[in-house]
Parts: C-alpha cells; structure tokens; sequence
C-alpha cells in the first residue's frame, strides 16, 4: 500500500495534521517515537479511578472558535474554570494577580478602581528599561520589583536555570493582571478538560479508514523504510519534532528545558485548595498539581505531581534566548525552502521552535494543512 502523507508525531499538531488531510481523501501514515500516542497532553486512568496528566498538567483554553469546534467533533469537554495559588512568604495567594493579590502582598485594601493607579506608582518606583530589553524588564514595567520578586524571578530560575536577564522580553508576553477578584488563571471565551481525556480525543482523531498509526517508531531510524511506502512523486511529509534535529543540527542544537516529574498517591480526599499551587521561592520543585480538581472524578485518595526542571530530558519548553532566536531564525529559512517546494510541512511547538498553547498548535496545523489542500502557498 501506497500512502499520499506521511506525519512524524501523534500528538495534538501531528493528529490534527493527519485528521484533516485524511477527510481530504488523501491516505495518510503516522509515525510517533514514543509508545503512546497523544504526545505531551497524553492521560491515564490511574488504580485510584483519577485521570492522570503523564507529562504534566494541560488545561485546554482558546478563543478561537474554529479550534475548540475542531475538537469537539472528537470529545465533549468538562468545563473547568482554572485557579491557581502561589505560595510566597507563607501564604497561599492568587496567582495572577489581582485586587486579592494586591491587598494580600501589600496589606492594603484597595478597591478595583484603584487597582491601575497603585501599580502604577510601583512600577514608577522600579528600575528596568524601557522598551524592555529581557524578561525582567517586561514583568517589572507592568507590576513592579516587589511583585516581581515574590511570584517572578525566583520561578523563573528554577524553571529556566539562568538569570531573568538573560531570557527574550517574549517569554513573558503580556503578564495577566486582573483590576477586579477574577482569580481564573485563564480569561478566554472557551475553557475545560475533554471529558473522556486528552488520549480518547486523539484516538478518536486517529480512528479514520485513510489513517495508519506506527507507534514506537523512530522516523529517523526508519525514514528511508518508510520513504519506499509514500508515492514519490506526490507524497507529503508533515513535521512535528524537533526543528534542529530534523536538519541534523546544522547550525548547532536549539535548547529545549524539560521536567522530571513525581507522582505521588495521597491517602487523603483533596491535597490543596486548587488545582495548581506555584512555588515560586521553596522548594525545589516549581509546582504541585492535583488533578482531581480538573477532573471531578472521586475517590477516597488523591494523586498529585511535583514539578522538578531539567536541562536535558524529553522536550517540553523552548528556550527563548538571543542565541536560539539566532538559530531558529536559520533553521526557519530552510523549513520555507522545504514548505514551498510542496512536499513538506513544518508545523507545531517543537517543528517551529515557538511557544503554543494546545488551541495555537491545532489552529496552526488546520492553516498549513488547508493552505496546502487548496494548493495555497503556506
């Protein structure tokens, strides 16, 4: 058997990929290196009856009607508004801030009306530069040294293992800073936990006549096996690893920072009062999910993770330094060269070296995917 489309990696950008050209009639074969499919938002049911999140927690969110309508075709989401706490100077406080994270951290008693006035006056007491210059000075410029301090920097080290100074003003984007009690983490239209979890959605994604799966299956390693199975005249390769290992690193490797992560079985209802706590400046760890909040589901026990950062490990974060932009920036070029030539598709967190929220990542796939159906130039 012939196949039209070959897609490396089944998680949420590779499914999405695969899924959409599968319905365009073209027969499509999957690869993906690990044993699982579902990438890093894979799940399982663990002895305690609790959906488990293996590579830490995903909490889908998006204002983006297209994608959230793509992925109900495959689930029906548990809405799930999410609120996390941060545990500085020995207080559980909401996290981002707010009007109760203010009068927390300060003692004060401010109104919302006077939410934008009071950081102002912190941040005119701060140093930083403007237009900022690295991470630091983003945050800063919007809250202030004191804010910074507590649920920032020190997080920030722990989670990249450098100086706030030296990371891209882009990795913190627009801090959320809310004037009123709103305490969810996240502000979009369309938020929840598919109700069945991440791994029956991409299964149910997969679960086409036009689609065959390879898990376990290295495509680096088996790539010229898998090359004899493609039309060569009009087959198409779509992408989702890791953009500098595709071209055998040949601008240097791109940074990627990882987790270790421990699970744990609690002999107790509920752990925490919230599905995430941050641990911005104790501990080792960066954070502690409890997963039962997410999911609803109940036992007498709880099972939670603690959050250890890594600098090697599987994948899971890019690493947004001047040097890797440089690097990305020449490894892009080559992925335009390839995409105009019709014959690949780059696309998702790890083939473009870019941050994506789970929403980005299926809105980015369905563009290119689209794009090239309509014999669009991507």
């Amino acid at each position: 058997m012939k196949f039209d489309c070959l897609v490396v990696g089944a998680g949420i950008s590779g499914s999405t990929a695969a899924r959409t050209l599968a319905e365009a009639g073209k027969k499509v074969l999957v690869m993906e290196q690990l044993k699982h499919i579902a990438g890093h938002c894979h799940d399982y049911l663990s002895p305690e009856g609790i959906t488990v999140h293996t590579y830490g927690p995903h909490i889908f969110h998006t204002n983006n009607r297209d994608a959230w309508n793509y992925l109900n075709r495959f689930t029906e989401f548990r809405h799930f508004q999410h609120r996390v706490l941060s545990y500085a100077d020995g207080l559980l406080i909401p996290f981002p801030i707010n009007m109760d994270t203010i009068n927390m951290v300060y003692g004060t008693s401010i109104t919302a009306e006077e939410v934008a006035g009071f950081l102002e006056k912190e941040v005119n007491k701060s140093v930083y530069k403007d237009p900022p210059g690295n991470f630091r000075d983003a945050v800063v410029s919007q809250v202030g040294e004191r804010l910074y301090n507590l649920f920032f920097k020190n997080y920030t080290i722990k989670q990249w293992e450098r100086n706030p100074e030296e990371l891209s003003p882009e990795v913190a984007r627009r801090i959320p800073v809310r004037a009123n009690r709103d305490n969810r983490y996240f502000s979009d239209q369309y938020q929840g936990i598919p109700s069945g979890g991440y791994t029956k959605m991409i299964e149910k994604m997969l679960d086409h006549e036009n689609i065959s799966l390879m898990t376990g299956a290295d495509y680096f390693r088996l790539g010229d096996t898998v090359s004899a199975l493609l039309d060569e005249k009009n087959s198409l390769t779509v992408y989702t690893g890791e953009l500098d290992r595709f071209f055998k690193y040949k601008y240097g490797e791109l940074e990627y920072r990882s987790l270790d992560i421990k699970f744990k079985t609690v002999d107790m209802e509920q752990y925490q009062d919230a599905a995430v706590v941050n641990y911005p400046n104790d501990y080792d760890f960066t954070r502690i999910t409890e997963f039962k909040h997410m999911t609803g589901e109940k036992s007498d026990k709880t099972v939670i993770c603690m959050e250890y950062p890594m600098e090697k490990g599987e994948p899971y974060y890019v690493v947004l330094t001047e040097t890797n932009m440089e690097k990305r920036e020449k490894y892009i070029k080559e992925t335009g060269i390839l995409e105009k030539s019709g014959k690949f598709i780059f696309t998702g967190r790890l083939a473009e070296y870019k941050y994506y929220n789970m929403d980005q990542a299926v809105a980015a796939g369905l563009e290119k995917i689209r794009k090239y159906l309509n014999g669009k130039e991507i």
